[in-house]
């Protein structure tokens, strides 16, 4: 099982193992008995984040492919294509980045990023973006440029293995939880972490909580997900949709548009722990997993291990700067 996973292709540029911390102040201030944080914001390329782990298996075939161009896409605030634009710069590939939306009047956050990397960006509506990726690729390739498309988020079968892999991680820290808790929205990291717990028997409940799709979307892509992993590198395990976890109650007016709970979360966080989460993924799980404490969901004798995903630049994006000022 192990040796299937280190078969596959990987080129190593993450900070691993990044640090698991316990939380001796958040825990009791929420309720709980054992708070753990998988750090993965220090996963160290372009100020970390899961994207990382994904991107060593994706750099990895498109080095193996020959190609001379990454190309993906995401939201303004991307945290995924900010580390993209940062491996492209590191591997010598060229970037571009097809980013739903409108051309902001400054860069701020992870686009000021995006542009520092040297990415070229392509700006489109929201429900042309998989449209405008398609038709970007095809120029591309026409202009030989060898274009290599990495999906939204680095959610493919490929990326799924980066979080089977990091579950065989948390092992080894000698971290044990009956809970993970973190950000859902691409699919792959959830996907991953189901596998890794079963591959690596680790026993946790797994539940993802969603910052933008309802429930029963985002579980069928994670089962999709799971399933392709499956196949393509004949695990020995499986997923069955029925497992997936997906908590899609705490989406508030929609992406990107944090509630009072998130920005509470992300002041105690930062208040209690210095740890930053950001207004879009982890400040939206942290108080998905601070709710479902407060419910009884989460038993309050319980060991949960918050994973966090990173997207410490977006808190310096010009959306959000004012949510944290000095009134």
């Amino acid at each position: 099982m192990k040796a299937s996973l280190s078969a596959v292709p990987r080129v190593k540029f993450a900070n691993l193992p990044t640090p698991v911390e316990r939380m001796t102040r958040l825990a009791p201030k929420i309720g709980l008995r054992e708070l753990w944080v998988k750090r993965d914001d220090l996963s160290g390329l372009a100020l970390g984040g899961n994207k990382t782990r994904k991107l060593e298996y994706l750099v990895a075939e498109a080095l193996s492919h020959g190609a001379r161009t990454l190309l993906t896409t995401g939201a303004p605030q991307s945290n995924h294509c900010r580390q993209t634009a940062a491996a492209a710069a590191k591997f010598g590939f060229d970037c571009v980045l097809v980013l739903a939306g409108e051309p902001p009047t400054r860069y701020s956050g992870n686009l000021l990023l995006d542009h520092l990397f040297g990415a070229e960006i392509v700006w489109c509506p929201k429900d042309q973006r998989e449209a405008t990726l398609q038709e970007v690729f095809q120029k591309l390739w026409r202009e030989g440029r060898r274009p290599y498309r990495i999906p939204y988020g680095g959610s493919n079968a490929l990326g799924v293995l980066a979080y089977a892999q990091a579950v065989g991680e948390v092992v080894e820290q000698g971290v044990c939880p009956e809970w993970i808790v973190f950000p859902s929205s691409s699919g792959g990291t959830q996907a991953g972490l189901l596998l890794g717990c079963k591959l690596y028997k680790l026993d946790a409940r797994i539940v993802g909580i969603s910052v933008d799709l309802p429930a029963s979307e985002l579980r069928e892509r994670i089962f999709q997900l799971c399933c392709q992993a499956s196949d393509t590198y004949s695990f020995s395990v499986s997923v069955r949709i029925e497992e997936i976890v997906v908590d899609d109650s705490y989406r508030g007016e929609g992406y990107g548009i944090p509630t009072q709970a998130d920005i509470q979360a992300i002041q105690d966080f930062a208040r209690y722990e210095g740890i930053l989460l950001d207004p879009v993924y982890t400040g939206r799980a942290a108080a998905g997993l601070i709710d479902l404490v407060k419910r009884g969901t989460i038993p309050a004798d319980a060991s949960v291990l918050f994973w966090h995903t990173g997207g410490t630049p977006a808190l310096f994006a010009e959306a959000y700067e004012k949510l944290f000022s000095p009134p």
